[in-house]
């Protein structure tokens, strides 16, 4: 390899347009429509072939064009309204929050993947999107967030298909001069370098920064020339599938990350880790208050998990990356002198109760362990979550896990069609989209009328099918097909025919294939002379998911069919740009995971607050959103998982009855005039749903008010005094360690044990001996509810119990009263918890029942 140097050539930009390069240089433009016109009017064709890449664009771009625009005085009419409304979102007030943050402290989100634009690829799908509308949502607010995430030169594979329809991988190289890239440097103008342990040893990483709006992105990278090719390799490509490189990158990652922000001279006062690929970033944090304020280690471990938020996005326990424990030493091993423990007792951290020291380190226990609060991405999900990880919380009800919920939501201005949005700015207001929280002002939706919505809709169809259209014939061409089959790309789907999109990864839990388990019914309701269907499917299936890429082989050899040509359709390379046309132009978003396997499923989100219904399993975000007036169901809320073909079968059967007797009606009805009524009247109704409850704006104010606020604070309240609260707790967890197996309850009684009837005030008692502990360092407690079995309830109900009578030898009596109002058969006992926060209240293994 030659020792080649760099350097970059940019175009000449007149004074008079020089905006252009500090807009192609924030990605604000990526949730601007009038800043993609500005770019696009330029040159429409070569902004669509530089991938609507701002920095491509422009390179490409001869001197005389460039020259020319500086002289039109209505593109430069044009170019100064957008930079207004740049200027104007840059200087907004910060939210009120960022008040509760001192100069430099920040909110630190890890994310190994960040979705901002098709143009920037080092992301895979729904999670890294979900980061990129974080970010976006995070500057609307103004909330003192960064980014922290990798580089990747490779980023994701881009798909294609063979003859056969069978998914091949290509990896090409991210262009570093092409993306809006700048390198961190410190105070003294030098690069930043940070040094990071790993399996491979030291590993050298510079950080690169993105702007997003308000908000910085920083992304570590080793590919440097001072390091070894394996390290060099470690930011290649998103996901490598072998292990080493694969820890390697989660510990860049987490402890890369904590490393960036100190050296950038900021303190992250709270870290939320987006899934368990960070979860090393509380050993940093850990190591950086050791060194910055002078704790120990169990005072910093009071203050890094009450301070740390964890998102599980993964509701199945083998989608967390596990690691064997001597993949994992040598990360640990470099904190050992400094933590004043064993990398046995560290990596513990990471391994269930009980294991052997063999036992794989699972990222979502040791995430867990060191952060205090922890959420699934919906209600459901939640649920899934405290079911599949209550056994790290041993002898607590399941519904009292420490795992709660937020669920998902989209970023509406980077997913909105421009025609729809304009539409609403008129009869909503401009600012619409800053206050989805106004139910009045969304409710104006009900105004529009059916002909314009209509029409705005059909022209995005119009527009995806174009789209269609062009992705089809490009596909055919690489693939060399013959002239006549180039010449048919040209005639695949038709307007004014019922579209159906269906685009998710590929894999099994998804059931792709689940309109296929009737092939022969399932053509006859896509041939349908009088009420005809098309469906468009896009995916990805991960590389070594060879099931995955059977199913997409399956639905392409079925498109194949000469009677289905022109009604079902598979588009290669699902991105986000594919995704905005379809779930822009889509009628009907169809979605058939296996209950409960979806976490959220924001595709629907995004198809929804374009106008299009939803055809769904009960399953994410949907098992919460829907209502007969929105979309439409799939079965009920099963999760038979001892026979997942029987309930396949089941599925596919409703999904097909309700395709044929209500949705098709449904859209193809037009009673009294040319439009379908009632079609449209769903369709404000879906509209109106998402944007009031499934925005990023709102689930930002959830995190921002629950989490990222009360947390900044109780940082404050810690560290100060030279954190003496932060060591009187790690005093106070080890007492109640030392002396919590002397604590002991004799079984409740109550009186009327005879007959109970409603109206009667219950009163209940037990006796309690606390050993050594004091009753204002427990908390005593009646838990009572409906039975459902011999011994378990169907919720858990809480009422507290107070001290009655003071038996000797540090015994009590405990008591409370209760009012019955309900009659039933009911279940009750007493238990003993510590006193103090939620984390000292759920500490693992402090918990004692009658």
């Amino acid at each position: 390899m030659l020792n080649l140097q760099t350097l970059k050539i940019f175009p000449r930009v007149p004074p008079q347009i020089s905006f252009l390069e500090t807009l192609s240089r924030n990605l604000c433009w990526t949730w601007d429509h009038q800043a993609q016109d500005l770019f696009r009017r330029i040159e429409p064709g070569l902004w669509e072939d530089s991938g609507r890449n701002p920095l491509q664009f422009m390179s490409l771009l001869p001197q005389e064009s460039l020259e020319a625009l500086a002289r039109d005085q209505s593109f430069l009419v044009q170019m100064e309204r957008v930079r207004e409304r740049f200027q104007s979102h840059l200087q907004e007030p910060k939210s009120k929050s960022a008040s509760a943050f001192a100069e430099n402290e920040v909110i630190a989100y890890f994310s190994m993947e960040f979705g901002l634009h098709e143009s920037l690829p080092i992301f895979a799908g729904g999670l890294g999107i979900l980061a990129g509308d974080h970010l976006k949502a995070s500057s609307g607010l103004g909330l003192p967030l960064v980014g922290l995430g990798l580089m990747f030169h490779k980023g994701y594979f881009r798909q294609f298909l063979d003859d056969k329809g069978w998914q091949q991988e290509a990896y090409s190289s991210v262009d570093l001069g092409r993306l809006p890239l700048t390198r961190t440097r410190d105070q003294a103008n030098r690069v930043i370098e940070i040094t990071v342990p790993g399996p491979y040893g030291a590993m050298r990483a510079t950080v690169w920064r993105m702007e997003v709006g308000r908000i910085h992105y920083f992304l570590l990278d080793t590919d440097l020339k001072v390091n070894p090719e394996e390290i060099r390799a470690i930011t290649r490509n998103l996901y490598a599938g072998d292990q080493l490189r694969r820890i390697s990158q989660e510990t860049l990652l987490g402890i890369g990350g904590i490393k960036a922000l100190e050296a950038l001279g900021l303190f992250p006062a709270v870290c939320h880790l987006n899934e368990g690929h960070s979860a090393f970033a509380g050993l940093e944090r850990l190591s950086l208050l050791i060194r910055k304020q002078g704790l120990d280690l169990k005072t910093g471990l009071e203050i890094v998990p009450r301070t740390t938020l964890f998102t599980t996005h993964t509701p199945v326990a083998a989608g967390h990356d596990e690691f064997h424990p001597d993949l994992a030493r040598p990360i640990f091993e470099s904190y050992q002198e400094q933590f004043g423990i064993s990398a046995q007792e560290m990596l513990s951290w990471g391994q269930p109760p009980g294991s052997s020291p063999e036992t794989p380190i699972s990222m979502f226990i040791l995430g867990s362990r060191l952060s205090g609060f922890c959420n699934g991405v919906s209600r459901l999900h939640g649920r899934v979550a405290r079911e599949m990880w209550s056994s790290l919380w041993p002898k607590r009800p399941e519904d009292e896990i420490p795992i709660t919920h937020v669920t998902n939501g989209i970023h509406l201005p980077t997913w909105i069609s421009q025609e729809l949005n304009q539409l609403l700015e008129r009869y909503l207001g401009p600012d619409w989209m800053d206050k989805t929280n106004n139910l009045k002002q969304i409710e104006r939706i009900q105004e529009i009328s059916a002909e314009e919505l209509w029409r705005i809709h059909e022209m995005a169809r119009t527009r995806l099918i174009a789209f269609c259209r062009r992705c089809m014939f490009l596909q055919y061409s690489r693939r060399h097909a013959a002239a006549n089959v180039l010449h048919e790309t040209g005639a695949v789907l038709r307007q004014g025919v019922l579209t159906i999109g269906f685009a998710r990864r590929f894999a099994s839990y998804k059931r792709s294939g689940l309109l296929l388990q009737d092939p022969e019914r399932f053509e006859a309701l896509l041939t349908n002379p009088d009420r005809p269907v098309q469906i468009i499917f896009a995916g990805k299936a991960h590389p070594m998911d060879n099931e995955g890429k059977e199913l997409i082989q399956r639905i392409v050899e079925f498109s194949r069919k000469p009677s289905l040509r022109r009604n079902i359709i598979f588009l290669e390379n699902y991105d986000m740009n594919l995704g905005r046309h379809l779930y822009q132009g889509v009628d009907i978003w169809l979605n058939t995971p296996r209950r409960p396997l979806e976490a959220c499923g924001t595709s629907g989100m995004k198809a929804a607050v374009n106008g299009a219904l939803n055809v769904s399993i009960l399953d994410g975000w949907w098992d919460e959103a829907h209502t007969p007036s929105i979309g439409w169901a799939i079965g009920q809320r099963n999760e038979d998982k001892s026979n997942m073909a029987y309930q396949d079968n089941y599925d596919a059967q409703s999904l097909y009855s309700l395709l044929e007797n209500e949705v098709i009606p449904c859209f193809y009805d037009r009673e009294q005039t040319d439009l379908p009524e009632k079609w449209i009247n769903m369709m404000r109704a879906s509209m109106r749903t998402a944007i009031t409850r499934f925005s990023s704006l709102r689930m930002l104010k959830e995190y921002n008010e629950g989490f990222y606020e009360p947390l900044a604070a109780r940082t404050h309240f810690l560290l100060a005094d030279d954190a003496a609260e932060a060591g009187r707790l790690a005093g106070q967890r080890e007492r109640l360690y030392a002396c919590w197996p002397e604590v002991s309850i004799k079984p409740p009684v109550f009186e009327n044990e005879q007959s109970c009837r409603v109206g009667d005030r219950l009163e209940f008692s037990a006796s309690v001996s606390l050993g050594r502990l004091r009753p204002e360092e427990v908390t005593v407690q009646l838990y009572y509810g409906p039975l459902t079995g011999v011994d378990t309830v169907s919720a858990s109900n809480i009422q507290e119990m107070e001290i009655r009578e003071r038996l000797g030898e540090n015994r009590y009596q405990y008591g409370c009263a209760l009012p019955c109002d309900t009659a039933g058969h009911f279940g009750f006992t007493v238990r003993v918890i510590p006193a103090g926060d939620d984390w000292m209240k759920n500490l693992p293994g402090l918990i004692t029942w009658a």
